[in-house]
């Protein structure tokens, strides 16, 4: 054996109960699992626990993981695997020109790094710049947003035939070089610009070709339900597999509302409609601060939205919506600027808003809120990010429960204060929602955050300690480990995390990280190629 951890406590990701056992290592994979093992490297395990590495089931690391290597945000968390291309925006499959309009839109979640090698377009090379070296696994789903943009372009109408077809075709093509899903992000320009009809046209090709369909909804606020109730149907119709993504109730018109939500899941379940679900383990939301726009405002891309923006009368129009009726972007729900605050900005002159709600910075200033909201969206060219506390805990603590649940940090990296989520999501789960308060079972939890979720990504060898499968695992205390980050300082690794082994080689080590980069894409190996 490469590796014994002896004498841990195997909590194995089936959600049976743990065992005492010797784990080996050997080229890659769990070589053996007993007593009295032997290998040219033993780890004392008495005490703690050892599990599969943790998958995170929606991550924005896109390029992250590439442009710092060192991935600290991940691995020192437990996590082995990561799901990139969430949310219907991401990097491939683009052209030169989409790509430009990415890196403009999306800077506000993953920053757009001076110097750094685009050095691909479709999603296959996108894929092969993974596998040159990473710190985790990283699946990619196709997303729907950039296929749009891609396809369509970046105005506010419907796909002609031609259009759809083209899109089939370009998701069908990502498919076979590995994807395996499609996103969506429905309350994201452009792809919430799409019709249910064209959903289901692509999400035909997606379950055709063994993959799965990841929406962020229309709503999480006002419509909730019945965007929960669209997606269902889509994949009523189209056979697709449905993982919903940070699946919550928010708003103060959900609150005490995850029962229906239960509800209507379990009822299409018991219909044989194949559903699964992620969440974070807190309640803010995060997002780009131009999120909340409405869908018509942000037509034709950033250029055309800054336009409008500057326009009196249609900044005017644009605030009657987002203050008064509600818009789409914001979930159908009129504003609060107290919950909304600024988190990330790119002009130092807007450094002093960070860490403030809108309207707290407004009364500092002397103007009302949406004109600082405004105005910091021009200067920033859609730039800056922020936080939405819009959540509620029994909500949270109701989902969780479900059987059909597993974990997702949807964790922005950048900014000054990103929501801790990115560093904390797997501890918190053990160290509040485990061992604090008692909502899941150790080994319950740690299945929803290992085998359920290679189950949804058809990892057939992993998710499991199990002879035979990939060494991806986790060694922590139980007694001890906790996420450390908080809001005021969010980049802060968890305690209690021993070590991480991802395809064999250890990337923590006695807590601390180690050079290797081990991880590689998870490609699809279902597609109709």
């Amino acid at each position: 054996m490469d590796i014994v951890y002896r004498g841990a406590r195997v909590v194995d990701g089936t959600g049976r109960p743990g065992y005492a056992a010797d784990v080996g290592v050997r080229d890659g994979r769990v070589a053996g699992i007993g007593s009295g093992l032997s290998g040219r490297r033993v780890v004392d395990a008495g005490g703690l626990v050892l599990a599969p590495g943790f998958i995170d089931m929606h991550s924005h690391s896109d390029l992250q993981v590439l442009a710092n290597p060192e991935h600290l945000a991940k691995v020192s968390q437990g996590v082995t695997t990561e799901v990139l291309g969430q949310d219907g925006l991401s990097y491939a499959p683009v052209d030169d020109e989409v790509l430009a309009a990415l890196r403009g839109q999306l800077a506000g979640w993953n920053d757009d790094p001076a110097g750094f090698d685009w050095d691909w377009r479709s999603v296959g090379e996108y894929l092969d710049r993974l596998d040159r070296g990473i710190a985790v696994n990283a699946a990619y789903l196709v997303p729907q947003g950039t296929l749009r943009m891609l396809c369509v372009g970046l105005e506010d109408r419907p796909a002609t035939e031609a259009e759809l077809a083209r899109m089939k075709e370009v998701l069908a093509r990502s498919l076979d070089e590995g994807a395996l899903g499609l996103s969506s992000g429905l309350t994201y320009a452009p792809g919430m610009y799409a019709s249910s009809h064209e959903l289901v046209e692509l999400c035909r090709v997606t379950g055709e070709r063994g993959g799965y369909y990841s929406p962020h909804h229309r709503s999480y606020g006002a419509g909730a339900l019945e965007a929960y109730a669209e997606m269902v149907g889509l994949s009523r119709e189209s056979g697709c597999p449905l993982h919903l993504a940070h699946a919550t109730m928010n708003f103060p018109v959900n609150e005490g509302r995850a029962g229906e939500l239960l509800a209507l899941l379990d009822s299409a379940i018991a219909d044989g409609v194949d559903i699964t679900l992620d969440t974070y383990p807190y309640l803010p939301g995060a997002t780009y601060l131009s999120a909340l726009l409405p869908g018509w405002a942000s037509g034709g891309g950033v250029e055309a939205t800054l336009a409008r923006l500057t326009d009196p009368a249609t900044r005017e129009r644009v605030r009657v919506e987002i203050e008064e009726t509600g818009s789409d972007g914001c979930h159908g729900v009129p504003v609060d600027w107290e919950s909304i605050e600024i988190n990330g900005v790119r002009l130092a002159e807007h450094a002093h808003l960070v860490g403030h709600s809108v309207a707290a910075s407004a009364r500092a200033a002397g103007r009302p809120p949406a004109e600082l909201y405004f105005d910091v969206l021009v200067a920033e060219r859609l730039g800056a990010s922020c936080l939405m506390h819009v959540g509620h805990e029994d909500n949270v603590r109701a989902i969780m429960r479900h059987p059909a649940h597993t974990g997702g940090s949807d964790g922005l990296l950048v900014g000054d204060r990103p929501h801790p989520r990115a560093w904390g999501t797997f501890p918190r789960y053990l160290a509040r929602y485990v061992r604090e308060l008692g909502v899941l079972g150790l080994e319950e939890c740690v299945a929803h955050l290992t085998g359920r979720a290679a189950r949804r990504l058809r990892l057939a060898d992993r998710g499991l300690v199990r002879e035979g499968y990939a060494a991806d695992l986790v060694l922590f205390d139980p007694d001890t480990v906790v996420d450390t980050a908080t809001f005021d300082a969010p980049r802060q690794a968890a305690e209690g995390i021993h070590h991480v082994v991802v395809n064999g080689v250890p990337v923590v080590d006695a807590g601390r990280r180690t050079d290797a980069l081990p991880g590689r894409s998870l490609r699809n190996t279902r597609s109709h190629a």
